[in-house]
């Protein structure tokens, strides 16, 4: 009897985003938990440069070690770099050495854990669907639109979800009108977060005391431009900072929301920034959150609907504002959260039954279930 083959999965990390070195943790966490007997894993990283090379398989080469992120660089790769032929042929990635190029095989899905612009945006989702290649996560559209606060938060209130006040700020528009800008900012009143529109892990974000102090704003919004020349300003909400774990059904059926969970933010941040959320182990997580049945249910609605407004597949994790007013603010959705099983999303998901390497299995499966192309 002929022996099964094994899937063949490519996981690609890194990428040219200011996360790069998240993406990198990230695999060598979901690396770690795949199962070699079912999966046969093909590394690919991203430099900072974009240069795809073929990366190692070891997930200790990806760990924080001693405060060190780790990166992906074209040194001490063990195959040379990759090209990515546009055939009939799906999901073919090829070795491109100093002589003849040399296929190494044909790729059953793509496991895509890039954060941020080019890969959490949409930009690897279209080159896959380009190539054909079946992948897992979110398509084109529910990655771009996600990854664009202002345009989630449209698209959250065009489908009747409350989101708290904010003022979008575009690079012709900081260049030109400037002064309306930071009037409409100074209207937000009391506290404000000034963040890049398109990264994630809290980088680049401020907190501004007082919106209507212009000189504190505009040096806040030139810190957040330096990531990305669109910039969301959001109203601080006085509340709690809730967050729901979304996975795609197996079955085509509404999506699965896991249990909440309430983070607290330790007294030495100002708020979850990249340090708290990556560096300290002092920010803390309740799961589940200690919300009333009632409280806690519609959350977990809030977190469907939030999931089939931007039209999400695979998984994703969304964010609330549980205020102190009683509203529940739908404030983000992320389509590719942090993915270590010391993150939220793999802790709010073994809370609810489901641990790590299931949950990095069932993110495979969907994948595969999906038609290349449009769909």
């Amino acid at each position: 009897m002929a022996e099964q083959r094994r899937i063949r999965v490519a996981v690609v990390f890194g990428g040219r985003s200011s996360e790069h070195e998240i993406s990198c943790v990230t695999a060598g966490s979901v690396l770690s938990a795949m199962d070699t007997e079912r999966y046969e894993i093909v590394p690919v990283g991203i430099t900072r440069d974009g240069d795809w090379v073929l990366a190692s398989a070891e997930p200790d080469r990806l760990a924080i070690t001693d405060g060190r992120l780790p990166e992906v660089t074209d040194e001490g790769a063990p195959g040379a770099s990759l090209a990515l032929p546009f055939t009939s042929d799906p999901g073919l990635l090829m070795v491109r050495p100093e002589q003849v190029p040399q296929t190494i095989g044909q790729v059953d899905v793509v496991l895509p854990l890039l954060h941020g612009p080019f890969g959490e945006d949409g930009t690897i989702q279209g080159l896959l669907e380009m190539m054909g290649a079946r992948y897992a996560g979110a398509g084109v559209f529910a990655s771009a639109a996600s990854m664009d606060k202002v345009f989630m938060k449209v698209l959250f209130a065009g489908h009747g979800l409350k989101v708290g006040p904010y003022v979008a700020v575009t690079d012709r528009g900081w260049r030109r009108e400037r002064k309306r800008i930071l009037d409409d900012i100074a209207e937000l009143g009391g506290v404000v977060f000034v963040k890049p529109a398109r990264a994630g892990s809290s980088i680049g974000i401020s907190k501004v005391t007082d919106a209507a102090d212009a000189d504190a704003v505009t040096a806040a919004i030139e810190a957040a431009r330096e990531h990305d020349p669109k910039v969301i300003v959001e109203a601080g909400i006085a509340g709690r900072e809730i967050e729901c774990g979304v996975l795609e059904s197996l079955d085509g059926g509404a999506p699965d929301v896991s249990v909440p969970a309430e983070i607290h933010v330790a007294d030495e941040f100002d708020f979850y920034d990249f340090e708290a959320k990556y560096l300290s182990s002092s920010s803390t997580l309740t799961i589940p959150a200690d919300l009333s049945t009632d409280v806690a249910e519609r959350i977990r609605g809030l977190a469907a609907e939030a999931f089939d407004a931007v039209g999400c597949e695979g998984l994703a994790r969304v964010d609330f504002f549980y205020g102190d007013d009683g509203e529940v603010y739908v404030n983000e959705i992320n389509t590719l959260p942090g993915f270590t099983p010391q993150s939220a999303f793999p802790q709010m998901w073994a809370a609810s039954g489901l641990d790590y390497p299931a949950l990095v299995d069932r993110l495979i499966q969907t994948g595969l279930r999906r038609s290349p192309g449009l769909r």
